[in-house]
């Protein structure tokens, strides 16, 4: 894999620096990376650093799920492709621990199946191999701002739509007083739909504002997420969320 060693500070020399993201007690974030190239791992460990995070390594997927339930890391970087066990079981068993931590996958530049399959298994993100230094430190800095590391600015951090509701702060949200348990992506892709309701938005607006990038064209992972929403949201009640055939995507009360 080539990898520009520069990159490692790159991100504070092009343009304004970033603020320093930290965890809601004042601690720095926690970061896993977990890949079995040694030289990767380094590097990315140094830039993580850099942006003042805390940071644990793994080389192998039994390792990291052990890390992963001693050092509850706010955000975890997974390669699919591990020597003992893949990426997805890994992520499977974090989640099976009750973990929501954000995932970003590392996948082969163009093994669309590995994009797709970490996606629905439920990971947030991907980047492909190879990759820049200081567009994956963007990635994973989008990815912690949607958790609830980060309080809303909003002034009225509770959103009300028809019998949804969905608070900033806490990031809970329930239907008709029922709690509905969201991934941070989930959350985020709600909170977009309940903050524009009866809108119609575009698979190309989601992407945007909930992934800040277009992920290569692949607008199915919109697809992929909306089903996630309803059946956590409208399951087993009138629908909220709808398609508009050749438009995109609707909130609205259920009638």
């Amino acid at each position: 894999m080539t990898i520009d060693r520069s990159l490692i500070s790159g991100s504070s020399s092009s343009g304004a620096k970033q603020p320093k993201l930290r965890r809601a007690d004042g601690t720095p974030v926690r970061a896993l990376v977990v890949d079995d190239e040694n030289t990767l791992t380094d590097l990315l460990s140094m830039a993580l650093r850099y942006e003042g995070w805390e940071v644990k390594t793994a080389s192998e997927g039994r390792q990291a799920i052990t890390i992963a339930r001693e050092f509850r890391p706010d955000v975890i970087v997974l390669d699919v492709m591990l020597p003992d066990i893949d990426g997805l079981q890994v992520l499977n068993r974090v989640r099976a621990d009750g973990h929501e931590t954000p995932v970003l996958f590392l996948t082969a530049k163009d093994a669309l199946d590995d994009r797709i399959a970490g996606l629905t298994a439920g990971g947030d993100d991907y980047v492909t191999k190879p990759f820049s230094l200081e567009e994956l430190v963007a990635r994973l800095r989008g990815l912690i701002r949607r958790s609830t590391l980060v309080v809303a600015d909003a002034d009225d951090p509770v959103v009300t739509v028809g019998d949804l509701e969905l608070n900033e702060d806490s990031h809970e949200v329930f239907r008709d007083g029922d709690p509905i348990e969201l991934t941070a992506t989930e959350f985020e892709l709600l909170r977009f739909l309940m903050r524009n309701p009866r809108r119609v938005l575009s698979k190309a607006q989601i992407l945007d504002r909930v992934w800040s990038y277009d992920f290569g064209g692949k607008s199915s992972v919109v697809e992929i997420y909306i089903s996630y929403l309803r059946k956590k949201v409208d399951a087993g009640r009138p629908a909220m969320i709808h398609t508009v055939r050749g438009a995109g995507y609707l909130l609205k009360p259920a009638l």
